[in-house]
């Protein structure tokens, strides 16, 4: 299942049922598990430890030196785990020295066409990158995060579990979980209440994300007061558990 016109370094690791198309490269130290499959075009430049079950559409540059003037030829990677989907000219940088050593993508995430994911980012699972959404260095990206089209991530951001950011957002703040943020620079413009229902939290948790919104952006407290009180709110709660834990840390974060 791999084309005469591919060309597959002898180093490389290729696992069962593996399919790779015409003219793509697959480099020294890349690692591809069962199921995946790799269309035309591709390169996978090296040291890319990559899962099962992954789709890779053609003219995707994948595991490439990463774009940091720092970077001296040391051996880093980028690791992906399985079932996710990277589409038509996506870009994915391995890490840095500096940093770990590798970017890392969980499981069962679609990055859209034209999105780059820079140097030792981190993404969970289920994230979703529209078209043109760019992340630069050090990001991590949490699970069930959305990134709309041409959004831009400042280096060393976070973005919280099952946010959403809006077309064209131009985040350099943290995001906290759970919240809709647009704008440039990105601003927050409540909860995301349809992404939340849809993945099961129910009413209950709904509205406590909601009067836990009003404490931080709408009451006009002190964030401290805001914070201890959201800290009450969310306990014994452990899927929104997560909000307390961004609050304890917030300077960079775009909640004040």
């Amino acid at each position: 299942m791999i084309h005469p016109s591919a060309l597959v370094d002898p180093a490389a690791r290729i696992g069962e049922d593996v399919s790779i198309g015409p003219f793509s490269i697959i480099g020294p130290g890349v690692e591809i598990g069962d199921g995946c499959e790799i269309a035309s075009h591709v390169v996978i430049s090296r040291n890319t430890r990559m899962g099962k079950n992954n789709r890779v559409y053609q003219y995707a540059s994948v595991g490439e030196d990463p774009q940091d003037k720092k970077y001296a030829g040391e051996e880093t990677w980028l690791e992906i785990g399985d079932d996710n989907v990277i589409r038509e000219f996506a870009t994915i940088n391995r890490g840095t020295a500096q940093d770990k050593g590798a970017t890392r993508i969980g499981n069962d995430n679609l990055l859209m066409a034209y999105t780059h994911v820079a140097h030792d980012c981190i993404l969970g699972d289920h994230t979703i990158l529209a078209n043109a959404a760019s992340l630069g260095g050090h990001v991590q990206i949490q699970d069930w995060a959305i990134l709309g089209g041409f959004s831009m991530v400042h280096q060393f951001t976070r973005i919280g579990a099952h946010s959403f950011a809006a077309m064209g957002s131009a985040i350099g703040k943290d995001v906290p979980p759970f919240i809709m943020v647009s704008g440039s620079p990105a601003e927050p413009r409540g909860i995301n209440a349809e992404g939340l229902k849809r993945r099961g939290f129910d009413a209950t948790d709904i509205k406590l994300l909601k009067d836990a919104y009003r404490m931080l952006y709408r009451s006009g407290i002190r964030l401290e007061q805001a914070q201890q009180q959201i800290e009450a709110l969310c306990a014994g709660q452990p899927r929104l558990g997560i909000l307390p834990e961004f609050l304890r840390n917030p300077a960079r974060s775009i909640i004040r």
